[in-house]
């Protein structure tokens, strides 16, 4: 369904005047985490009690880029608990981010909904690396203890893709699937309107994306 709405959102950009880049990757070079931001990524990840060498992923992958902003839409698996600590930890007062304050406020309103998705052991368990950094998963949906590994895998990298796309000269927007917006007279929630897009919305839909890039 991710691949869907992202899919639909292209449609709609291709044809207008913004020069954009879909599934843009980014190398990525450890020597500009050298230092703090070592120690930034540092704490995210012992706070969601990883153990052993802080990881570093290789390639960032976005699912659009337009001049030096790039685009992630986020599902409901990225708004919980764990994400929630992410978000407090000081990378977010050392950068300003325009969605952080909303991403706390998601994280803390809608884990119940990632719940409803978030229980596949694929991403309850997450990859074999999950369990190696985070530990064993509890049962799935059970949030005591050690909780899910799949999820704390997910919380620190999405803290990686803020923090190494900023050192690397990016503008991260992040659009989370309960975002509102006014069209037609009335509020809609983004992530249906991306799901059946009507001909009658796109143009309010371009102006909502290109609103982001002020």
């Amino acid at each position: 369904m991710h691949h869907l709405k992202v899919e639909n959102i292209y449609r709609i950009l291709k044809d207008s005047d913004l020069q954009v880049e879909h599934n843009f990757q980014l190398d990525v070079n450890p020597g500009f985490l050298k230092g703090k931001g070592e120690t930034l990524l540092n704490e995210a990840f012992s706070g969601l009690g990883g153990n052993g060498n802080v990881p570093l992923l290789e390639k960032l992958r976005f699912d659009f880029k337009i001049n030096r902003h790039v685009f992630l839409y986020d599902d409901e698996v990225h708004f919980n608990r764990y994400r929630l600590a992410t978000l407090k930890t000081s990378l977010y007062e050392v950068f300003s981010f325009p969605w952080a304050e909303t991403y706390l406020r998601l994280c803390r309103t809608y884990e119940k909904e990632c719940l409803k998705t978030g229980l596949q052991e694929r991403v309850w368990n997450g990859p074999p690396i999950a369990g190696k950094l985070f530990g064993k998963s509890e049962p799935p949906g059970d949030l005591s203890a050690n909780g899910s590994s799949g999820w704390k895998l997910n919380a620190y990298n999405d803290t990686q893709y803020d923090l190494v796309s900023r050192l690397h000269g990016y503008k991260l927007i992040r659009i989370p699937l309960y975002e509102n917006l006014m069209i037609g007279g009335s509020l809609k929630k983004i992530d249906d309107l991306l799901l059946h897009p009507k001909e009658e919305n796109q143009q309010g839909l371009l102006n909502w994306f290109s609103r982001k890039l002020v």
